[in-house]
């Protein structure tokens, strides 16, 4: 195969895996869901090849899992799947603020309208009763903090839990209060206050994992 045809292939695998990553997040393909090749290459208008790595690549992820001599299934998310991921998230979120509000006080300004801007997003379509418009404003509240945080390593960092979290939060109900976290948070970056960022942002995860567990699991 030639460069380019390389180059091809894996462009259309990438396509394929964030096509199913994101049937993952908004719940079209739900929890245990079995997915077959053939039927999601169909779905997708690809051929099958690029799917079988896309789905290959998810079983390595750990979004799918093998099933034997039958295809692959969403993978369900366990309780320690959860406390992991906020176990990792928390440190790295509260670093993210921090870092955001240091950069704004050393006059950095890019990327602050854009993460007001999801805070209005966000709150639009909680108004309007859109749930996966809601979680994707608050991924995008998210994953805007890191990007003024200025930090590459952070970012790609940040990259690895990226589907991991948008699949949580889809998955968690998402009540009002977490929305005005956000915008204290905002409030504190924006006003270069590093520590105060760093302090809401705590608060705001560990909310976030006790809102997780108890709409997954029943309790905290």
């Amino acid at each position: 195969m030639t460069e380019t045809g390389r180059t091809g292939a894996a462009s259309l695998s990438a396509r394929a895996r964030e096509a199913v990553l994101q049937r993952i997040v908004d719940r079209r393909y739900a929890q245990g869901a079995r997915l077959v090749e053939r039927e999601v290459a169909e779905e997708l208008g690809m051929s099958r090849v690029p799917v079988r790595e896309a789905l290959r690549a998810l079983v390595a992820e750990g979004l799918l899992e093998l099933l034997p001599h039958s295809g692959v299934r969403v993978r369900r998310l366990e309780r320690a799947d959860v406390e992991h991921l906020y176990e990792v998230w928390e440190p790295l979120a509260v670093q993210a603020s921090r870092l955001a509000a240091r950069a704004l006080a050393a006059g950095g300004a890019a990327g602050l309208v854009a993460l007001e801007a999801t805070l209005r997003q966000a709150e639009s379509a909680a108004a309007a009763g859109e749930g996966t418009r809601e979680v994707a404003a608050h991924t995008a509240f998210h994953e805007g903090v890191v990007e003024l945080a200025g930090n590459p390593l952070l970012a790609r960092t940040m990259e690895q839990l990226s589907w991991q979290l948008r699949l949580l939060f889809g998955l968690r109900e998402e009540p009002a209060h977490m929305r005005a976290q956000h915008a204290e948070m905002f409030r504190h970056i924006a006003a270069g206050d590093a520590e105060a960022a760093a302090a809401s942002t705590l608060l705001h995860v560990r909310d976030s994992r006790a809102v997780a567990l108890r709409s997954l699991f029943g309790n905290t």
